[in-house]
């Protein structure tokens, strides 16, 4: 039999968690017992070439915002077309294509939920949870990231534990490592974050905190600089923040790039300041890359971050606590090294791509299985 076909279904195929995930699957899972496809409602950027399969096509159906049921026919018809074995749908934007994929007559069908938009940022919304109940019906599987997302999957939107799987992200130890030592080195520490400029993201928090560490320890000026590797629509506003701390010449913000593992190389200290988060691949990949981890104790962080042993958790929205843990690092930088250690340790022991691999083979397995179409 030819290996069956898996749709993968997104908003955007935009530089993120959610879309790094799926291409991590992608390339990993044998190209002799999976197919795939990727469709994107809207648009898709250059994340694209981080696929290494080439036998992977994105359809883009430039979906309008608000109601657009015109992108909805071209999706029914781009299914009929195809006739994947699996349809795998991520977040609430795309959850309405579960019935679409019904329509089209998929066998199988997936949804994930992977973390949270900022005008939904505890999942409490009653017009989003509308959606999901009444979508609910026509998902076979749930897949989620954390141990936070299923808790609310069952307990908010009534979801039965037994259609629910738990796959934590994985992350690839052989791509993320850490950097040599810098034996004698005299350069700045790098304090740095990585992702979309976004609200939810929060990364406005961190300007804030190097701004009170400067003011805090002014005899460590010169020792540290911020670096916020990323772009998104909230690119001004922390421009605009770094100069209102005073961070100019000691902060930069460099866009994007597609090589983020010699970005984590060039770091020293990670931090998370998001105001939710699933599961964050990027603080995997600090962890893989021998950093310490400063997070803000909200959504899936806790399951990756220990306080005090791989790096700092904070509460949200705490500029003077970030402060002072960005602190105890630069006046200790062995607690920094013995933190940055640990973190590459558990994620060898936990958060391996290859665990990944092996729970999402299982789970496409038991789907496709229990149609006979294995």
């Amino acid at each position: 039999m030819p290996a069956p076909l898996i749709a993968h279904i997104v908003h955007r195929l935009d530089y993120g968690g959610l879309e790094n995930g799926i291409i991590n699957i992608i390339n990993g899972l044998s190209d002799s017992s999976y197919k795939h496809v990727i469709i994107s409602m809207t648009g898709a950027t250059d994340f694209r070439q981080r696929i290494r399969r080439p036998d992977v096509a994105i359809h883009e159906l430039h979906k309008a915002s608000g109601k657009d049921p015109a992108a909805y026919l071209r999706l029914w018809r781009l299914l009929r077309e195809l006739r994947p074995a699996i349809v795998h749908t991520r977040n609430t934007g795309v959850i309405d294509c579960q019935v679409i994929a019904l329509l089209a007559g998929v066998p199988r069908r997936i949804h994930g939920y992977h973390g949270w938009d900022m005008d939904d940022l505890t999942g409490d919304s009653p017009r989003r949870n509308l959606l999901r109940r009444l979508c609910d019906p026509f998902v076979h599987r749930y897949v989620v990231v954390s141990r936070q997302i299923r808790a609310w999957l069952t307990s908010t939107v009534g979801v039965a534990s037994t259609r629910v799987t738990n796959i934590c992200n994985g992350v690839d130890t052989d791509r993320f490592y850490p950097a040599q030592p810098d034996r004698g080195r005299s350069r700045p520490v790098v304090i740095g974050t990585v992702g979309r400029l976004q609200t939810v993201k929060n990364q406005i928090l961190l300007v804030r905190a190097c701004g009170q560490l400067l003011r805090n320890a002014p005899d460590l000026a010169g020792a540290w600089q911020l670096r916020i590797v990323g772009d998104g629509p909230q690119r001004l506003a922390l421009e605009a923040a770094m100069t209102a701390e005073g961070l100019e010449g000691t902060g930069t913000i460099t866009g994007w790039t597609d090589d983020v593992p010699a970005v984590m190389r060039g770091l020293d200290i990670y931090v998370l300041p998001s105001l939710n988060e699933g599961i964050s691949n990027t603080i995997l990949e600090a962890m893989a890359s021998g950093l310490p981890v400063i997070a803000t104790d909200v959504g899936g962080n806790p399951e990756l971050v220990t306080d005090n042993e791989t790096g700092f958790l904070i509460p949200s929205n705490d500029p003077e606590g970030l402060a002072e843990r960005l602190l105890r690092y630069l006046r200790s930088p062995g607690l920094a090294q013995g933190h940055g250690l640990a973190a590459r340790s558990r994620v060898e022991r936990e958060f391996s791509i290859q665990r990944m691999l092996i729970d999402y083979d299982r789970m496409y397995r038991d789907e496709l299985s229990s149609r006979h179409l294995l």
